[in-house]
Parts: structure tokens; sequence; C-alpha cells
């Protein structure tokens, strides 16, 4: 009993002291508001925000409310977001992949990528691509086309924007394909362990793609078009894109630089994974007819992901919450919008940081617990 008493007693008296201290500035906040006239409340954010967002995923205008306006920004931070990881995802896996490559050519360049996009400041970053590479950019009346389709200006990049009819039946459609390669996985799965052989899943989980949604169109009567834009005129020296869908230039900007910068340290988790792989289990593989890409699928990634995932779940955490630097470009995500423009005009400062910081938190807790059951799941399972 006195030895669980002294395991717990350190444990006990930090809860206490954290507690205590949460309660003094608690309480010490709520005195100095009291003492100004301050009232504390969330009931704000069923008020008019009476401001304008200039790029919204939801429908969104100056009568909305303020929760509304912290959807947008929630919205927008995520979409920056998640197209960062992607990007980002891709780059860092081919360039730690070419930091490996023999051919000398490849192997320097892709050397210095990482030590140059790493070594200059994020913000710097961000004020290039914004400020000097996108603003060199031509105006409307004066952009080129690319395939007639695409336009990019110094106001974003415009491109087709896609008008569906009976899209639930397509969205349908994806959701069963999702479903089939699950359980085909897990039958190949199931059948390598038992029968030793193989399954093609990529060719079969291709095969469905391609198959179930081209299904819809021809028996669910589901169809696509596109909607180009169009150059108009609206005063002498003013012209607009008219139709499709456009990229305002802040994303664009905040988006290069985020994955440019996180790429290169996904990289080296990338190159680390695979280097903390013997040569010897590469040899050994190739010794019994395994062919090149399958030692990559069966003996090298298996094991380097092992090494790769956790590294690479604190770079997307960082590039999640590098972009709340979107801010300095005026991108209107959930700290331009809601812990600037919604805190100056009701005065919140305490409710709107609190909502704010608990987002961030929920969106950093959130991405976590997914890459940590990824790396749960593609754990080696010892028998």
């Amino acid at each position: 009993m006195n030895f669980k008493l002294k395991d717990i007693f350190p444990q006990l008296i930090t809860v206490i002291a954290v507690v205590l201290i949460f309660g003094f500035f608690t309480y010490n906040a709520q005195v100095n508001m009291e003492n100004r006239g301050i009232d504390f409340g969330y009931g704000f954010l069923s008020q008019e925000a009476s401001f304008d967002v200039q790029f919204s995923l939801i429908e969104y205008d100056g009568s909305h409310s303020y929760f509304r306006a912290y959807l947008v920004g929630l919205l927008n931070t995520i979409l920056v977001s998640v197209i960062g990881i992607i990007l980002a995802t891709i780059l860092g896996v081919l360039v730690g992949i070419a930091r490996l490559s023999s051919n000398y050519l490849i192997n320097k360049f892709a050397a210095f990528y990482v030590e140059f996009f790493r070594n200059i400041p994020l913000l710097l970053q961000l004020f290039f691509w914004y400020f000097a590479a996108l603003r060199t950019l031509p105006l409307p009346q004066d952009a080129e086309s690319t395939f007639g389709v695409f336009f990019l200006t110094i106001k974003g990049l415009y491109v087709p924007a896609f008008i569906w009819e009976n899209f639930n039946i397509f969205f349908y459609s994806i959701i069963a394909t999702i479903i089939s390669i699950i359980f085909i996985k897990v039958y190949a799965k199931k059948v390598q362990e038992t029968q030793g052989k193989q399954i093609p899943v990529l060719y079969i989980s291709l095969g469905l793609i391609l198959i179930f949604p081209f299904l819809t169109f021809v028996l669910g009567g589901v169809s696509l078009s596109f909607e180009i834009p169009e150059l108009k005129q609206l005063a002498t020296t003013s012209f607009v894109f008219d139709g499709g869908l456009s990229l305002p230039p802040e994303l664009i900007a905040l988006t290069l630089a985020l994955s440019l910068y996180t790429a290169t340290f996904i990289a080296e988790c990338v190159r680390a994974g695979v280097q903390g792989v013997g040569k010897g289990q590469k040899e050994a593989a190739a010794s019994i007819g395994l062919t090149p890409n399958q030692v990559l699928k069966l003996v090298v990634m298996p094991q380097a992901l092992r090494i790769i995932i956790p590294p690479t779940t604190n770079q997307y955490l960082n590039l999640t919450k590098n972009s709340s630097l979107a801010a300095a470009i005026a991108y209107p995500d959930i700290v331009l919008v809601f812990a600037g423009t919604a805190l100056m005009q009701t005065g919140k400062a305490i409710e709107i940081v609190s909502i704010t910081m608990f987002t961030y938190l929920s969106l950093s807790i959130s991405i976590s617990i997914l890459m940590n059951w990824y790396n749960k799941k593609i754990a080696i399972q010892e028998k």
C-alpha cells in the first residue's frame, strides 16, 4: 500500500498544482473582467458579423453570424492544410527517393532542393511567392490560356468548373468502390497468409475505380459537363473572368510555400526510413528470386514505414499549424477571419482566442489519431 502511494504521490501533486495554477489564472481573469465591466460569454457567435470574406467554400456574406464566419475560416484552413499535406507528401517521397539515387545529377539536385528550401524561413518563402512571383503575372485581359480552359493571372487561377447531374449516384459508386477495395485487400492478405499466393490488388483496385464510376454514366443517368471561364469587360480598363472556378493568389502562394517547405523534411524522413533497412535484407530478398518491385513492396517499405510515419506525422502537424501564417498575405483562414476581424469587432479576446486554440488543438489531435492508427495498422506483426 505504501509502495503504491509512493508511486502516485508525485503525479497527484502535479495534478493538484496544475489545477491550482489554472484556477488562479481563471479567477484572476474573472475579477479583472468584472472590474472593467467586460462580459464573458459566447452569445456573440449568433450575432451578425457585418463583414465580407473574399474566398469561401460555403455561402457567406455580411448578414451571416460570427459562427458562420468561424466556419468559413475553419474550412479555408482545412482546405489549404489538406492540399498542402497531399502535395508535400508526393513531393517529399519523390525527393527522398531521388536523394538515394545513384545518378549524380538527380542526387545532387535533390540535395540542393532540400538544403535550399528548408533553410529559408517559411514566412520569407510565403512573401516571395505572393509579392514577387505571383505579382508578376499578367492582368486578366493579357493572360495566355493553357489548353484554352486554364488562365493564370495576377488575380488568381481560373479553371473549368464541374457541372454534375445525378451526382448522388456517382457518389454512391465511389463509396461502393472503396468498400470493394477494402474487401479485396482483406481477402488478398488472408490468401497470402494461408496459401502463399499474391493477388494483384493494385490492378484489381484500378479496374474497380474505372468500372464502377463508368457504369454510373452508362446506366445511372449521371452526366458531367464543364463551365469554362470567359473573359468579360466591365469597364474600359476593367476585365474579369466569369464562370468556372477561381483560386485566389493567396491560396496558391500559401499552398506553394507550405508544400515546398514541408516536403524537404518529409524527404529526409523518407531517406532515413529507406536507409534504415539493412542492405543484407534487400540482397537476401533478391537472392530468392524477388523482383526489385517485390523487394521494395514486401521487404523495404513495410520496415521503412515504421521509421517514416512518426516523424512525418510531426511534419503534417507543423504544416497545419504553419497555415496560420496565411494572415500575413490576407488569406481568409481562421486566424484572419475569426481571431482577426471578428475579434477586433467584438472585443471578445478570451472567447475567440480560446476557440481558435481549441480548433488547432482538435485538428492536430485528429491528425495524430489518424496517423497513429495507420502506423499501428502497417506495423509488422510478429507471430
